[in-house]
């Protein structure tokens, strides 16, 4: 991995998009600490220092890199890019319409990428109107004072500010896919999720025997991560042959290839909408009296990550979504009909209804396999650290091994097919 970037950076070119990658992460960085107008940036550390914030706060600031809970003009991160990409997604399998814009091919994708785009800024103005209110009721950040001003307008002002941050950063990351190396949306996540490792190791190594806890949390995520990487990088081929057919006098098809199935197909999101559901009870407990008896009962079985119930419940919608996920991304019936049409049949299974359902079925076995292993991987740094003490909002998580390993190999991967496209050496040097 290390050699790839050290060719990357000899290659004048390549260079220049890796620079300019680099240099907007640094931007999208330096926009996390700008606070909004109207903001009492010295009662936010104040508030940070005391800590308390829920679990779903506490995982949106994580995908924000800490700029939620300090009310930042990039507060929003990039959740609401993500959420709106998701609901169009979504939205293929309900709206005709989106289904038939998406096999369109180019001209389809950009419309889609529109709506999303859309969606986004309208998703950015409910979140930010969302945050003031928690911010001014004091919900955001328990029995602090961080907006001085009531006033309408200077909330109204905070809220386009965000807005406007949400649309910026949807761009910074449309550049880095455009002009920069790899995705430019996954890249800004990578840099918020990074950004909040030094201060965590910090917090773990100043605390009682912190030195012990340290180097067993780093045992741990090392261990994870090794996982991660081998099961990522798994796939279970299914050969595909296509039969050779005379078009005018040349000869086509006739060659052998496979389609790649991973055995984690829904990546990360699995575990991001069971994280996001299972945190809003506690959330709707935090408008009612603490002194409830249904309010304290979320509490101690819903809200706390060490209860029983919150572990099954959390296994449960990790493995329900990774099939409901996998089952919208991946369509057999659609793979047999593209397959029958150019000639292609999986050796030993007929086209068309048969190879379908011979699709379906190994889709179902290793999904069953994935979802497992992102239940544990889900899991295990977090009993981890519940055992060693450690505040289960360290942001060593699966959501963020996942996310890190997910995205550092696919943007190496990038790297290494533009090097293998500057460097390649034929017959004859």
């Amino acid at each position: 991995m290390l050699s790839a970037f050290v060719r990357a950076f000899r290659t004048p070119d390549l260079r220049r998009k890796l620079l300019f990658t680099i240099a907007i992460m640094a931007l999208f960085r330096v926009g996390s600490f700008i606070p909004s107008p109207g903001v009492d940036y010295g009662n936010v550390q104040q508030c940070l220092a005391a800590g308390g914030q829920s679990d779903l706060v506490g995982l949106i600031n994580l995908f924000s890199g800490g700029a939620l809970l300090q009310l930042s003009i990039f507060a929003l991160g990039i959740m609401p890019y993500i959420t709106a990409s998701i609901i169009v997604q979504l939205l293929r399998v309900v709206i005709p319409r989106f289904e038939a814009l998406h096999k369109e091919g180019q001209s389809g994708t950009a419309k889609l990428t529109q709506y999303t785009r859309y969606l986004t800024v309208g998703l950015a103005v409910l979140q930010s109107t969302t945050y003031v209110t928690m911010a001014r009721t004091g919900q955001l950040l328990p029995n602090c004072d961080v907006i001085p001003n009531d006033s309408f307008m200077a909330s109204l002002l905070i809220v386009i500010t965000m807005t406007a941050g949400a649309g910026l950063i949807m761009w910074l990351g449309e550049l880095i896919s455009e002009r920069g190396v790899g995705n430019g949306m996954s890249l800004l996540i990578f840099t918020s999720i990074a950004a909040s490792f030094p201060p965590a190791l910090w917090s773990v190594a100043g605390g009682n025997n912190g030195v012990q806890k340290f180097v067993v949390v780093v045992l741990i995520t090392l261990l994870v991560i090794g996982l991660v990487v081998f099961v990522e990088q798994s796939q279970r081929r299914i050969p595909v042959q296509y039969a050779k057919r005379m078009v005018g006098r040349k000869m086509y098809g006739g060659s052998t290839t496979y389609i790649p199935i991973k055995i984690n197909m829904a990546g990360v999101i699995p575990v991001i909408f069971a994280s996001s559901l299972l945190a809003v009870p506690g959330l709707i407990a935090q408008f009612a009296s603490p002194e409830s008896g249904w309010v304290q009962w979320v509490q101690r079985n819903v809200v706390d990550p060490a209860s029983p119930l919150h572990i099954a419940i959390y296994v449960v919608m990790i493995i329900f979504f990774c099939f409901f996920y996998t089952a919208i991304t991946f369509n057999p019936d659609e793979v047999a009909d593209n397959m029958k049409k150019y000639g292609g049949f999986v050796p030993g299974i007929r086209a068309g209804r048969p190879t379908a359902e011979y699709l379906d079925y190994v889709i179902t076995r290793i999904t069953s396999a994935g979802s497992i292993y992102l239940a544990l991987v889900a899991l295990i740094p977090t009993i981890a650290f519940l055992l060693l003490g450690i505040s289960a909002n360290v942001p060593f998580g699966g959501t963020s091994i996942l996310i890190i390993v997910g995205v550092g190999l696919e943007t190496v991967k990038q790297i290494d097919s533009q090097l293998q496209q500057r460097h390649y050496e034929g017959f004859l040097r």
